[in-house]
């Protein structure tokens, strides 16, 4: 004979246990100030001796609030999707709060369709996730509902915007190399269109020129590529080969760079000291040597747009632009 399965307790029965009515139950576990602090203990006993669970759904009609978030990414399977989407839901769990994941795809009818089916589910805001650093269009302000965009500006001033600090990052790396007693060091990064490429050199030739150093011919743009990376080190370093450190834009960039240095019989970093950028651990990790690179703290970004778009909720006013500081993580020891 089948097993009936044991039924779960309710408020009635915490009420019960408890000798209090349903109303008193239901305000001491909500932390209302009516109940007494002596009651209140009672009351949480006799949950947790039951093992009662809140009713979320009941919670949400008499709070008006469903305890969701909707999250809209243009590139799920993107480098930079995954990272921060994990910070966002763990955030997202401490706080006892759940994440409607839509991946628009870079498509502007299926964002506008997800954008509607997660107003109809009554989620209570978005973080929308960008694939690159620069600006990108704001959603329309009729939304009604808070909206954090989380590595991609709203070209909305009135947002609030969370970025990873590409400038800082640069100056990181500049400051390391400096700090090594580098003094010939260039530049070689990804394609001139991204802000990220832009930012990332301005920063290290800001902390050069605060050290009265210049750095080795121009910043050299191209490809976020290992193919890219091998062509501009041969360039560099045939036209200065006295080159003593190189800051490559992406860890892929890095890499190539670091190939080249190899069958150059160019040892890393005791010959040219390299840093990439990104802390992508399937370059940053494999790279002959390791990798020394800038992090993104990509997961801090997302749990940083979770901490603020909950305060949007509660009816704070947040807007403008924060830069999220990266960190440098140091694989080659320098002699």
């Amino acid at each position: 004979m089948a097993r009936k399965p044991s039924r779960s307790a309710t408020l009635t029965d915490v009420a019960v246990r408890a000798g209090v009515s349903v109303a008193t139950a239901s305000k001491a576990l909500n932390d209302r100030d009516q109940v007494a602090a002596a009651t209140r203990r009672k009351v949480r006993q006799a949950a947790e001796e039951l093992s009662f669970q809140p009713n979320t759904l009941a919670q949400g009609l008499l709070s008006g609030r469903t305890r969701t978030a909707g999250l809209l990414t243009d590139e799920l399977g993107g480098r930079f999707s995954i990272p921060v989407l994990l910070g966002v839901e763990n955030t997202l769990g401490n706080q006892q709060m759940s994440v409607l994941l839509c991946d628009t795809r870079g498509d502007a009818i299926r964002r506008q369709h997800y954008i509607r089916t997660l107003l109809s589910r009554q989620v209570d805001g978005l973080i929308v996730l960008g694939d690159s650093n620069d600006l990108r269009p704001a959603l329309p302000g009729d939304i009604g509902i808070p909206v954090v965009y989380v590595y991609g500006e709203s070209d909305r001033p009135e947002d609030l915007s969370i970025l990873a600090d590409d400038h800082g990052g640069g100056r990181l790396a500049g400051e390391h190399l400096l700090g090594h007693g580098r003094r010939a060091i260039a530049h070689i990064s990804g394609e001139q269109s991204y802000r990220a490429a832009r930012e990332r050199a301005a920063g290290l030739i800001e902390v050069l020129g605060e050290a009265g150093v210049e750095l080795v011919g121009s910043p050299m743009y191209g490809e976020w590529t290992q193919r890219w990376g091998r062509h501009a080190a041969h360039t560099l370093l045939t036209a200065h080969p006295d080159v003593d450190a190189i800051f490559c834009g992406s860890d892929q960039v890095a890499t190539g760079v670091a190939d080249v240095l190899h069958d150059l019989g160019r040892k890393v970093p005791d010959d040219v000291a390299l840093v990439g950028y990104d802390n992508w651990e399937v370059f940053a990790a494999e790279c002959r040597p390791p990798l020394t690179t800038i992090d993104l703290n990509l997961q801090g970004l997302g749990s940083a747009a979770v901490q603020h778009l909950s305060a949007m909720i509660d009816g704070e006013s947040r807007s403008g632009v924060i830069r999220y500081p990266t960190r440098l993580v140091e694989k080659q020891k320098n002699k």
